[in-house]
């Protein structure tokens, strides 16, 4: 089993399947002790906003709870930028990271990446 795994979801209120599904990994992942770092890019940076979120079923928003008390959760720095949310709108637990930090994450020893 890999020491680290990053998971990044590209998601998209247009396919809220996708990003279920990673949701669903990575808060299995945290639950196995796996150790896990989620990035949100795309329309996903929703998911760490406070107030408007994209609609996501009951069980992706748990899952996603389950994640952001288990994991670190990086938004993309462009992406939250391109749609004017700022890091004070994140929820507690989530941080605003450039490409630099998640090619850092990306290429570091023992890693394994998924991207949704």
């Amino acid at each position: 089993m890999p020491s680290a795994l990053v998971i990044k979801i590209v998601g998209s209120e247009s396919d809220p399947e996708r990003t279920s599904t990673a949701l669903s990994v990575a808060a299995a992942a945290v639950a196995a002790g796996v150790e896990v770092s989620l990035w949100l890019a795309g329309d996903a940076v929703w998911l760490a906003a406070t107030g408007e979120r994209p609609v996501l079923d009951e069980d992706a928003v748990e899952l996603f709870a389950a994640v952001l008390h288990g994991a670190p959760v990086a938004v993309c720095a462009r992406c939250a930028a391109r749609r004017d949310l700022p890091a004070d709108a994140l929820l507690p637990g989530a941080r605003i990271a450039g490409a630099a930090a998640f090619v850092a994450a990306v290429t570091a020893p023992d890693v394994r990446v998924l991207v949704y």
